[in-house]
């Protein structure tokens, strides 16, 4: 079936977890193909053409690479309900640099801190390789009693919005929840004494409860290879979409390479089939997957002359 909704993630995934949740409140179908927390990943690859970060959808032989056109894709398709239940779409979107960023990188710390020794090298090996650079558990560990600080303020911002009594954030469950509840997810995921800083906060952990408890969608399993089957035996569904307003004056059939402008600095080359202010969609050819279109987000990534 070349529709269904294919999820590449690993249950530990904080960012898997934000699709994870999006598959709940639309109560969507979807195939798990779950990959290991580090690589190699020899399946997924040949589809991403290199992007190694989680999760990654799979639509056929549509690749849709980052939580943020991986959540616009599914509004698309699944519009009711609506991601947004109040509007103000745009700060939803941009609650995302706060979340994703600085909230997430505070979390990393804390538990990767937290958990110390019983990080497995080829974990720490492997991040250092996605991140470029240390990725030093003695030094989280040492900044342990910041990183509760400023975990802590995070959680007053969200216990504070929902100080009024409301159940959400925005009325009904939507992306402002999503974002807001991946790293309380991660938080509670592990064993770092989390549950004494939430103490303080009891309408986030009553959130935080009834969002899990909306559960996952209608899951199924997958081998990854059976994914990678799929994409070989089918053909990309974009259609070409210039950006007329585009300031680089890119447009389809221009060759360019997409890479990540924080850390999994891994550039995916293509050619342009769809560009936009929200998004860059690139198709290549691989000797095991076929022709695939990629697709990625414009914020957080560059887009720069192959």
């Amino acid at each position: 079936m070349p529709d269904q909704i294919i999820l590449h993630h690993f249950e530990e995934s904080p960012f898997s977890e934000k699709i994870r949740v999006i598959f709940g409140i639309k109560a969507i179908p979807w195939r798990s193909a779950v990959i290991s927390r580090i690589m190699p990943r020899p399946d997924l690859m040949p589809l991403t053409g290199g992007y190694r970060r989680t999760p990654v959808m799979q639509i056929g032989a549509d690749i849709y690479c980052d939580t943020q056109v991986i959540m616009r894709e599914l509004e698309a398709r699944f519009p009711t309900p609506t991601l947004f239940p109040r509007g103000n779409a745009g700060l939803s979107w941009a609650l995302a640099m706060w979340t994703d960023r600085s909230f997430f990188q505070n979390t990393v710390n804390l538990v990767f801190g937290t958990l110390a020794d019983r990080v497995p090298k080829e974990f720490i090996e492997d991040r250092e390789r996605l991140r470029g650079a240390k990725f030093d558990v003695a030094a989280m560990t040492a900044a342990i009693p910041q990183m509760r600080d400023q975990f802590r303020a995070h959680l007053d911002w969200i216990e504070t919005e929902l100080s009024d009594g409301r159940d959400w954030l925005a009325g009904a469950p939507g992306l402002a929840d999503v974002h807001a509840y991946m790293n309380v997810w991660y938080a509670r995921s592990n064993p770092i004494g989390v549950d004494q800083l939430l103490a303080e906060f009891p309408r986030v952990t009553a959130w935080a409860d009834r969002l899990r408890a909306l559960g996952h969608g209608a899951r199924s399993e997958m081998s990854s290879g059976e994914a990678l089957a799929i994409a070989r035996d089918a053909r990309p569904r974009t259609a070409p979409a210039d950006d007329p307003h585009d300031p680089n004056g890119r447009k389809p059939g221009d060759r360019v390479s997409v890479t990540p402008d924080d850390y999994g600095r891994v550039a995916v080359s293509g050619e342009i089939v769809s560009l936009s202010a929200r998004h860059i969609a690139i198709r290549r050819h691989d000797e095991v997957a076929g022709e695939v279109v990629v697709h990625f987000p414009r914020a957080g990534f560059v887009a720069a002359p192959a």
